[in-house]
């Protein structure tokens, strides 16, 4: 709508046009913001209560391991086994899978690529030369093939 309501569309100016427009565009934009901050907060706040939820039950199944931890040890015990060997056993199965777990989470990141290829772009964007492409063995892309390059990161690792 024009701010001039007596006036025609056709009778507008190009320059009142254009302001028209980028005041409505402005407006769109604000607008778009406080939209996006609105749903921000209300995903945050729900976020916030899952994370708390799921706190409660990982606090609650840890409960439910030691508990079920000694009805192990004292079912061994039962089996005729010393009070002490039954703890034990069940102590010696705990450390190895945390060993377990400790391994494959070290070996987890010990395979990550630290965005070796992303830094070597960047450089070579800021202020590098086709020079460190070349020893890459690669060629410096152009402007608009920057995203036609790319290659998912199973094979970069490969």
């Amino acid at each position: 709508m024009p701010n001039n309501p007596a006036a025609e569309p056709q009778d507008e100016s190009l320059g009142d046009l254009v302001a028209q427009a980028s005041n409505q565009i402005s407006t769109l934009v604000r607008s778009e913001i406080e939209l996006a901050k609105a749903e921000l907060r209300f995903d945050a706040k729900r976020v916030g209560t899952a994370v708390g939820l799921f706190g409660a039950a990982a606090f609650m199944a840890h409960l439910v391991l030691i508990l079920a931890s000694f009805a192990i040890a004292y079912a061994l015990a039962a089996f005729g086994l010393p009070e002490w060997a039954a703890f034990t056993i069940v102590t010696v199965f705990y450390l190895l899978a945390a060993g377990l777990l400790t391994f494959l989470g070290y070996r987890r990141l010990k395979g990550l690529t630290k965005m070796e290829r992303t830094g070597r772009t960047l450089k070579s964007l800021k202020g590098g030369s086709a020079d460190e492409f070349q020893l890459a063995g690669t060629v410096p892309p152009s402007a608009g093939e920057v995203g036609a390059r790319r290659e998912s990161v199973s094979d970069a690792t490969r």
